[in-house]
């Protein structure tokens, strides 16, 4: 293993439209190895799969692409090597585009990409699940593509490329493949190797470790974050900071807000290695310096995970804006004139939702405080059945409904929606492999050692309070969270801002009580995951979301906002900890 220096890793994208000047910003802030950007997500791989059907040459993020006209000769003469996953679909593609812009732009780059993610392409890799009894995967399906790990990233940079493209690697994986490349890492190394996956899901969404996004975002100069870089050493531990006078912050709160995000339990699952996310240590290292180390690995899981994203159907949406009084009444009306327009044209759409948000408030000096909003969303099969029956109903209303009637936008056509699935892959049936900047193809082979990641018991918890007087407030004077969506379902982090919180936080905050705080989730499955050394539960809620971002089945898709709902929730807080 190389010694020394620490690699410093930085990062310029957490996701496809972040923002344009971070590459730029990063280059020449201070002093990188290497810069990755992050431009893939559930809803990125639909929204890639729709522009190779109208062009098969397309298929990749095309801002790194713009990005790098000027930032290629900006990373060049710093010696700095460039990991990105924005090939999405064609990462071939992506490669060839950067070679002829570097001509163009007189900047010789060696160039090497990773292939094999590709599902639809290798259909030996293809699960059973999902597919036809004819054995292909019937209408409908754009991409299918499996999360692969660090080793093709590490044999590219090991034969020199200066510019690495990937399809659909895992996040972390940008970062671990860099790391694994320079330290001269082996696959059973997987203590150094968590560490670094660890290192690459804090930087993978850019500005939230650096205070973006942060529930306590108050405490900090936020209106424009600096992106995060990590120093890693040899062992796997690093150091989370940032370039100097950039803003935002970097605090054990933002970068355990991080490490929260879109997790579960434990058991950090990927292809390369399972990161022990109950083992990170973070200490605070000086100003905008967070140090994680401690993190123990185990070995992977015998499986991979791919996504599928495919064509669910057609959706259309109106939202009513109910003003004043009778709210409920008028709520009922305009249901039972919409559920008659249906019945009257027998094509009443397969799913029909009803929404009412009660934003409203009693003797409001501004209208849009006196409004609630009555919110129909329908889908189904036929676009028929979603455009005109219920575009045409709901504007026929216009005079013939309750007072004060009147919609946020006109009513429109429908519109296509995806779905997002989740599909186990044997790694042995998926051809990863690296093509490196001379044209030949290195396969990348599977883990020799692989193992379940079953659910670790829950740690022993801490001493409770004592007892004593409380007050009814927000959770969120002690707790903060931050919460994402995983297909279908969603995950919320809270981690307590002090240790005494912490006590009264695990004993307190059970999957029951959080079912009673957020009422939408009643019904549904909810994991509790304890975690001792972030201060930190992490709830996954199985099912809230649907099918996924793409299908929008709720009013926040990707549960974004779910978190700081939790915490506006009260509860008898001691008045300790106040």
């Amino acid at each position: 293993m190389s010694g020394g220096e620490p690699l410093r890793i930085g990062n310029a994208s957490g996701f496809y439209g972040d923002r344009f000047d971070a590459l730029r910003e990063m280059l020449t802030g201070g002093p990188l190895d290497v810069l990755t950007g992050d431009y893939l997500a559930e809803l990125t791989m639909l929204i890639l799969g729709r522009d190779r059907l109208k062009d098969p040459a397309r298929g990749y993020a095309t801002t790194f692409l713009r990005q790098l006209e000027e930032g290629l000769g900006l990373a060049a003469g710093r010696g700095v090597r460039l990991v990105t996953n924005a090939g999405g679909l064609n990462p071939a593609g992506l490669a060839d585009a950067v070679r002829e812009l570097a001509d163009r732009v007189g900047v010789p780059v060696r160039v090497a990409h990773v292939e094999g993610d590709d599902l639809l392409a290798w259909g030996p890799a293809l699960p059973e699940r999902g597919r036809e009894p004819g054995g292909g995967w019937g209408e409908g399906v754009l991409t299918a593509n499996a999360y692969l790990g660090g080793g093709g990233i590490a044999a590219c940079l090991r034969a020199g490329a200066d510019v690495v493209v990937t399809g659909r690697v895992t996040d972390a994986a940008l970062v671990s493949g860099a790391a694994q490349a320079h330290f001269g890492w082996r696959p059973e190394d997987f203590d150094p190797l968590a560490g670094a996956v660890v290192a690459g899901h804090v930087l993978e969404c850019g500005a939230q470790a650096t205070g973006g996004n942060y529930s306590f975002f108050g405490a900090h100069d936020v209106r424009r974050p600096g992106f995060p870089l990590a120093e890693i050493s040899a062992d796997g531990s690093c150091v989370i900071t940032k370039h100097p006078g950039t803003g935002g912050a970097v605090t054990t709160g933002t970068v355990t807000a991080q490490l929260l995000y879109e997790t579960s339990g434990a058991r950090y699952a990927g292809p390369d290695v399972t990161a022990r996310l109950d083992t990170a240590r973070l200490t605070q290292d000086g100003p905008d310096r967070v140090r994680i180390d401690g993190v123990r690995g185990e070995a992977p899981p015998p499986s991979l995970k791919a996504g599928l994203t495919r064509l669910g159907g057609w959706r259309n949406e109106v939202t009513f804006v109910l003003t004043g009084l009778d709210v409920a009444a008028k709520a009922e009306l305009v249901r039972a004139q919409m559920d008659a327009a249906f019945d009257a044209a027998g094509r009443r759409p397969a799913e029909v939702r009803w929404t009412l948000a009660r934003t409203d408030r009693a003797d409001a000096d501004v209208q849009e405080e006196a409004s609630a909003l009555l919110r129909l969303v329908v889908r189904d099969a036929d676009p028929d059945a979603v455009g005109r029956v219920v575009s045409g109903a709901a504007v026929e209303l216009a005079l013939a409904s309750y007072p004060g009637f009147h919609v946020t936008a006109p009513p429109a056509k429908g519109a296509p929606y995806g779905v997002f699935e989740a599909v186990a892959v044997d790694p042995a049936r998926v051809a990863h492999r690296a093509v490196l900047p001379d044209g030949s193809r290195v396969a990348v082979a599977p883990p020799r050692t692989t193992r379940e990641p079953a659910r670790l018991p829950d740690p022993p918890l801490p001493a409770p309070l004592p007892d004593g007087p409380t007050r009814r407030v927000q959770l969120g004077r002690v707790a903060g969270a931050r919460s994402g969506d995983k297909g279908g379902d969603a995950n919320i982090g809270v981690w307590a801002v002090s240790d005494d919180a912490w006590r009264w936080l695990a004993h307190t905050l059970t999957a029951d009580l959080l079912r009673h705080l957020l009422p939408e989730t009643a019904d549904l499955a909810v994991t509790r995951h304890v975690l001792p050394n972030l201060r930190a539960l992490n709830f996954t809620v199985e099912g809230l979301l649907g099918e996924g971002v793409a299908a929008q089945a709720r009013f926040d898709p990707q549960a974004k906002g779910l978190g700081e709902w939790l915490r506006s929730r009260h509860l008898d807080i001691p008045e300790a900890l106040l």
